[in-house]
């Protein structure tokens, strides 16, 4: 049976994907982390796990936790941000700047490029630095 969980791929295969296709798993692997984060700290109303899901993986929250990761992120992981934050996108969400949406795109990008590539531990590193960050 294959593991929908755990879907990693090889280098070849994940370049072969766009940015926007790594931002698009990226996004869920971000969310998934947030209302694990929420769910762990005792949040346990679907009132108050969602406003505080939104509130924290909305463009301006990604942007704000993009900015703190970049000086961490290696050669690597800096080219899958850059590659990502420069890709031309065909719309951006009205409580968003253009700024902020190229780097919450950026940020999840690098979240879905990690997940492919079946690198745990470094999301979870990375996610870390987010969550003292916004608990600040």
């Amino acid at each position: 049976m294959k593991d929908y969980l755990h879907v990693t791929m090889n280098d070849a295969e994940i370049g072969q994907l766009s940015a926007l296709a790594l931002a698009h798993i990226g996004d869920c692997v971000y969310e998934l982390l947030t209302r694990g984060r929420l769910v762990s700290e005792g949040l346990t109303t679907a009132r108050g796990l969602h406003s505080h899901t939104v509130a924290l993986v909305r463009a301006s929250a990604q942007y704000a936790a993009a900015k703190e990761l970049l000086p961490l992120l290696t050669e690597e992981e800096t080219a899958v941000f850059r590659r990502a934050r420069n890709t031309k996108v065909h719309g951006v969400p009205k409580a968003a700047s253009q700024a902020e949406y190229a780097y919450a795109t950026a940020l999840e990008a690098l979240f879905g490029w990690l997940y492919l590539k079946g690198r745990y531990d470094r999301i979870n590193a990375l996610y870390d630095v987010i969550a003292r960050q916004q608990a600040q």
